[in-house]
């Protein structure tokens, strides 16, 4: 039973920070929307690597890719690469402080990006706009927001 609570608190996460993608903003704020599922994902790949890994983070992304009536796949392989980088990496990444984690992440969230914008522009020739890296400010600076709140709540919930 245990077991199964903790991988609801993960979903329900999850669930959120989908719904927190398609919520509508007003325009001006909504090129720098957060990567709110990218976060929350980054998020419990560093605190559990061994239960949110490349595949979760391929099914995740392929949700948002049906969300968002994107070209399917596409985020679904910018996600999974990016946690495919901070599996590998997730030891080193937890021992950094909290501000380094941004700048990581901000990097990260620019990798994933970039990626969008290069199978995009092959696929549909769309042209470089300095607005797809907008949201990369906006989620390395909420990151460690991000961070404590999951953090709590991991720990609050027991989730291991």
């Amino acid at each position: 039973m245990k077991a199964r609570s903790n991988n609801f608190v993960i979903f329900v996460t999850i669930i959120i920070s989908l719904m927190l993608t398609i919520m509508p903003m007003p325009i001006g704020a909504d090129a720098f929307r957060p990567n709110w599922a990218l976060l929350v994902i980054a998020y419990w790949s560093l605190a559990l690597p061994n239960r949110v890994n490349v595949i979760f983070a391929w099914l995740v992304g392929f949700i948002i890719d049906v969300l968002l009536g994107s070209v399917l796949g596409i985020n679904a392989f910018a996600t999974a690469l990016v946690v495919y980088v901070i599996v590998n990496n997730f030891q080193k990444i937890r021992n950094f402080s909290l501000w380094q984690q941004s700048l990581i992440i901000g990097l990260l969230t620019a990798l994933y990006h970039l990626i969008i914008f290069w199978i995009q522009r092959f696929i549909l020739d769309v042209d470089f706009s300095i607005s797809y890296l907008k949201p990369v400010i906006t989620t390395a600076v909420i990151w460690p927001v991000v961070f404590l709140l999951l953090r709590k709540v991991r720990r609050q919930l027991q989730v291991r």
